[in-house]
């Protein structure tokens, strides 16, 4: 103690704190605490926005754009602050620059695809093509939507695998989840079905079971448009019909409509053809 004591009491501590270490330590320091302050105020200020949204697109959009915003912003800081802390210890940023602009126009040359990447990631963007949470097919990946910037799109698919796909080379994206969904049913029923009887009975189905389930009505939008026999198979008839639901509500609605008509259909013997072979032993058919 006394030795630390006799340490400050001897040096000099403008001297200290005007060394390039201490600059560059407290500037550092300052730098870290504004820029997290200004994350937690943008947070802040973005959950404003969201408390007074109810538009789950728009919510989507805006989560988009904030973590762009966000992003950008501390790239744009962090050069800024390092530019001020050169300048600040005497070091002349201006052959840096110099160098870092011709350097920039050396490698502009060869980043034909960094640039399709960044005017396709604008454009996706600025479309609203994808948002952050939207279930998309691109390049014959399905996944959500996790991150979004100006390089690239990262997708999670439903294994739980991550997809990491470069905005120059989406062509065209399919976007499953956008203002509202369709779950769309093409069921095979037996020809020896009245077909007729069928569609009443998923009528029913429809209005007397699926929409008793409350988490499951609030998820639809429109009544079901059943909308007749699509075509005819080698072993069956094909009804297509369609349930308008809310966006990635589609299969959660098209799961339990399939439940109620499997044990409907098993309750009123209506058959539902699938493969099978029948042999025959001495005249007495046997079904495998």
């Amino acid at each position: 103690m006394k030795n630390i004591t006799n340490w400050l009491s001897n040096t000099d501590l403008t001297t200290v704190l005007e060394s390039p270490i201490s600059i560059a330590i407290i500037s550092i320091a300052i730098f870290l605490c504004l820029l997290k302050v200004a994350h937690i105020l943008f947070n802040r200020f973005t959950k404003d926005i969201l408390s007074k949204t109810e538009d789950t697109e728009h919510v989507k959009q805006i989560q988009t754009f904030a973590h762009i915003v966000k992003s950008t912003a501390d790239i744009v800081f962090f050069l800024i602050f390092a530019m001020v802390l050169l300048t600040k210890l005497g070091i002349d940023i201006r052959p840096i620059l110099t160098a870092a602009g011709v350097l920039g126009v050396a490698v502009g040359f060869g980043a034909k695809r960094f640039v399709e990447d960044i005017i396709s990631g604008m454009i996706i963007l600025l479309e609203g093509q994808i948002r952050v949470g939207d279930v998309v097919e691109i390049t014959d990946k399905v996944g959500v939507v996790e991150k979004i910037n100006l390089k690239m799109v990262v997708l999670r698919d439903l294994h739980g695998r991550v997809h990491y796909v470069r905005n120059g080379m989406i062509d065209i994206v399919t976007n499953l989840t956008r203002d509202f969904s369709y779950y769309v049913l093409e069921l095979g029923v037996a020809y020896k079905e009245n077909v007729d009887k069928v569609i009443q009975t998923l009528e029913k189905i429809y209005e007397e079971e699926l929409m008793t389930n409350c988490k499951i009505a609030e998820q639809i939008l429109e009544p079901i448009e059943i909308l007749g026999v699509d075509s005819f198979g080698e072993s069956s008839v094909n009804i297509k019909l369609r349930i308008k639901t809310k966006p990635m509500s589609q299969w959660t609605v098209g799961r339990e409509f399939n439940r109620l008509i499997k044990n409907k259909f098993d309750e009123l013997n209506i058959e539902i053809p699938y493969p099978h072979t029948t042999l025959y032993f001495a005249n007495t058919p046997t079904e495998l």
